[in-house]
């Protein structure tokens, strides 16, 4: 098993991408600290992990919220005596009210950042000195195809990836003698609750059923699964992964090839 041993946090564990990875890391052999909102969906996945003989802690937990984190570090704390794997999944999704920039909801643009991008920023600080301390961090933030390129009517979920991107490339270079990585996914169109009601504005507003847009997004004719996201986890968590930092991987069937 490539995670035996270790221990990994999930925020937005509870669905989508970061339940897989959480599954994924489970069947490696990791401890889990998994986070969300929902406290039904996340004590459902801490019986599947548990089923696969591994520790599970949860944390409701809303990152909207700054002073969320500190509750998130100690639970965790209280639980495991280290954190070597840190996934930032959770995430505010372009879904959420796409307008055109000079239309666009302050609000919805502050809350945006503050969770994809202020709330991976405090877990990193209040998780990095234990790592570094260990000389060992596996650091995974779960960004967009978006982060490096601009979004139709999704501008701040855009410039948020963009900005999640910059961190993570900073913070690998801050702490690539400390024997911790720091890489990025950046997934293409994920079928995910989140993603549906982008998926019917767009198609909406091309004039096309949901299911024809859908075909036009990849050239595969589809969009991705959140399982097909996880096995990257799982490989830039692993120790065969120990060389490779501050770096961007795109999975999103063949949209961008460079």
């Amino acid at each position: 098993m490539k995670l035996r041993n270790r221990t990994a946090l999930i925020t937005g564990a509870s669905r989508g991408i970061g339940r897989a990875i959480a599954l994924a890391f489970a069947a490696e052999g990791a401890d889990l600290a998994i986070t969300a909102r929902s406290h039904e969906d996340l004590e459902l996945l801490s019986s599947e992990a548990g089923a696969m003989g591994v520790r599970c802690v949860t944390v409701a937990a809303d990152l909207s919220n700054s002073h969320s984190v500190e509750t998130i570090f100690s639970h965790v704390y209280q639980a495991f005596d280290r954190v070597d794997i840190l996934v930032n999944n959770a995430g505010v999704g372009s879904s959420i009210d796409p307008k055109p920039l000079i239309h666009f909801d302050d609000q919805i643009w502050d809350l945006t950042f503050q969770v994809n991008v202020k709330a991976p920023y405090l877990l990193c600080k209040q998780f990095v000195p234990n790592m570094i301390e260990r000389k060992y961090g596996r650091i995974i933030n779960i960004a967009s195809l978006a982060g490096k390129a601009g979004l139709l009517h999704g501008s701040a979920y855009s410039a948020s990836k963009h900005a999640l991107l910059g961190m993570t490339r900073s913070l690998a270079a801050e702490v690539v003698g400390d024997g911790i990585t720091v890489n990025a996914i950046c997934p293409g169109a994920v079928r995910t609750v989140t993603n549906e009601p982008r998926m019917t504005y767009d198609a909406r507003r091309l004039g096309m059923s949901v299911e024809d847009y859908e075909a036009t997004m990849t050239p595969l004719g589809r969009r991705l699964e959140s399982e097909e996201i996880a096995p990257m986890a799982v490989y830039m968590a692993s120790d065969e992964a120990s060389v490779i930092t501050g770096q961007s991987f795109n999975i999103d069937g063949g949209v961008f090839m460079w």
